[in-house]
């Protein structure tokens, strides 16, 4: 069976829902997974995207903050979620398809500005959250699943347009690279999107601040899809949708794809 997965965060699935709709149309992925959706599940325009034939969903959300989504063209069963570091932030959700496949959808927290926890509690929580994820993966060994999402951190040279200066910027910091790579390790997942792409400066995420995003390339890779051994090896296909950071009134994110031959 061959599925096509995509993670994005969407920056309010309702103020750029016709977004989500070209992109569904253009691509038709499987299973779409959006991050930062701002909105309560109720409010989340799931008759846009149904029309598509993305009628199935999992979601948790809360008013103007957080929020994650889960659309599929194929049936969905809701595989809980988890709330990290006890906060309450729509921040995880977890689907599973008729196949057995298991759907893990992040946003992890993005960390604020300042890369100290004793005087930012931003970052503090983040790193928390990954502490969690990482005890959570050691003390249930995930199997036959897929980890996508926003996971704020880019953790390789190339994921980042300067090593060297983002050193001590979040989500490039030595700290928050130790703590995603030990988060990962602990569930042994495998990073699709460099598994299939290994070589080369690769982002997903350019910031709002530059005028000319594109000419300034200033990106990151924020944005992850990760798989189980079990599935890793049927994995390929790896794109970002760089173009799709310039249409109109777009997230600052780009979708970024996988397929599996399961």
């Amino acid at each position: 069976m061959a599925l096509t997965l995509a993670t994005w965060n969407i920056n309010s699935v309702r103020l750029r829902a016709d977004l989500v709709a070209r992109f569904l149309r253009e691509e038709a992925p499987d299973v779409l997974c959006l991050q930062e959706c701002k909105s309560p599940v109720d409010k989340i325009p799931l008759e846009v995207f149904a029309e598509l034939g993305y009628g199935h969903m999992v979601a948790r959300g809360q008013k103007g903050y957080n929020g994650v989504a889960i659309l599929s063209r194929h049936p969905l069963e809701d595989a809980g979620h988890r709330d990290f570091v006890g906060r309450g932030d729509a921040r995880h959700v977890a689907a599973r398809l008729e196949n057995g496949l298991t759907v893990h959808n992040f946003y992890v927290p993005a960390g604020g500005d300042v890369p100290d926890r004793e005087v930012n509690d931003k970052f503090g929580h983040k790193l928390d959250f990954l502490t969690e994820m990482r005890d959570w993966f050691t003390a249930e060994a995930p199997q036959r699943a897929v980890l996508v999402g926003d996971l704020n951190i880019a953790p390789l040279e190339d994921d980042v347009w300067s090593h060297k200066q983002l050193l001590k910027v979040v989500s490039h910091t030595p700290i928050e690279v130790e703590a995603l790579e030990a988060t990962r390790a602990a569930g042994a997942w495998v990073d699709v999107t460099r598994a299939d792409i290994p070589e080369g400066k690769l982002y997903s995420w350019w910031s709002y601040r530059a005028k000319d995003w594109s000419a300034a390339d200033k990106g990151r890779r924020l944005d992850h899809i990760w798989a189980t051994p079990d599935i890793a090896g049927g994995a390929h296909g790896s794109r970002v949708l760089r173009d799709v950071r310039g249409w109109e009134k777009p997230s600052d994110h780009a979708p970024v794809l996988a397929s599996f031959t399961l």
